[in-house]
């Protein structure tokens, strides 16, 4: 089945694909990040970076990578407050992949919810790594991912507030190789149509006051939040600054089974601390230390007070 996928440009010639996108911010491109130092100290506690079929994703911040923690079943890495990160995603096959990469339950490329196959993604080439530093806002630009609370996420603000503290990567195989053709971006007639089923109908002249207040009351029973509403404690992804990133739509022939999936939590680190999943820092013991290093006996006489 042909989906269309998303290209990003270089500002050289070289091209680089993700999902049908070929990709470079600035004056960084996808791989120029090659070095990894780990943030967190805790060694002890760190786990290979997470991986299936081949396949890693890896967050990055100032260029590092942030340790990763194996708990729950679950990947963990942790956020700091404030700082920009991207998200760096590895093909190790021979064959061009498509990936869609979520963030807090959101398409990196256009922020909607919708299912892996659906989701516009992502191409990378053969044995091919690129770097997604935000959300795709038009073919030249993009706004940076950021560490921030779920009041000020971007999702929140999108009134989509249920799946913060997730980055979530989905890949698909290409069935085969077909020339690379510009499309273009389906947003706007998706957009209207979207828009015109989610509007509301018009009331008809027979209609009582009683069941306009009886419906009014229903929707309103229907639009309580099923969860806690965003708090000013937890992490999440805003949506920061804008960063230069020319992209291109194409189609590929996808193979509609998942080849990989991979997950990460991330979470700040107070509450990663209360999950379990990293030691509690305790304060040092200074009377104790003191009273290790007690001796029994100084040298010659006993001094004056």
């Amino acid at each position: 089945m042909l989906k269309r996928v998303l290209t990003i440009i270089g500002l050289t010639m070289t091209l680089v694909v993700f999902a049908g996108l070929a990709l470079k911010y600035g004056s960084r491109n996808a791989q120029a990040n090659i070095g990894e130092v780990n943030l967190a100290p805790e060694e002890a506690y760190t786990e290979p970076v997470v991986a299936e079929n081949g396949f890693t994703v890896e967050v990055l911040v100032d260029g590092r990578r942030l340790t990763e923690y194996a708990a729950r079943g679950r990947r963990y890495v942790e956020a700091l407050e404030g700082a920009e990160y991207e998200v760096r995603v590895h093909n190790p096959t021979g064959a061009r992949v498509a990936v869609a990469l979520s963030v807090d339950g959101l398409n990196s490329i256009d922020a909607r919810h919708t299912s892996a196959w659906d989701a516009h993604k992502w191409v990378i080439e053969p044995y091919g790594t690129i770097s997604v530093r935000g959300w795709q806002m038009s073919g030249e630009s993009a706004r940076r991912f950021y560490f921030t609370t779920e009041r000020d996420s971007y999702a929140a603000k999108l009134g989509q507030a249920s799946n913060l503290g997730l980055i979530t990567a989905v890949f698909f195989r290409e069935r085969q190789p077909v020339t690379i053709t510009r499309v273009t971006p389906p947003y706007k007639e998706e957009d209207r149509i979207r828009d015109q089923q989610s509007a509301p109908a018009p009331k008809t002249s027979g209609e009582s006051p009683a069941r306009s207040e009886g419906s009014s009351d229903a929707a309103k029973a229907r639009n309580v939040p099923a969860y806690p509403p965003p708090d000013d404690e937890s992490a999440a992804t805003g949506i920061g600054r804008s960063v230069r990133n020319d992209v291109q739509w194409i189609r590929m022939d996808l193979d509609a089974r998942p080849a990989g999936e991979i997950v990460i939590r991330y979470e700040y680190r107070t509450a990663l601390v209360r999950l379990g999943i990293i030691p509690r820092d305790y304060p040092r013991p200074d009377v104790l230390d003191r009273r290790e290093r007690a001796k029994g006996f100084e040298p010659k006489y006993c001094p004056q007070p």
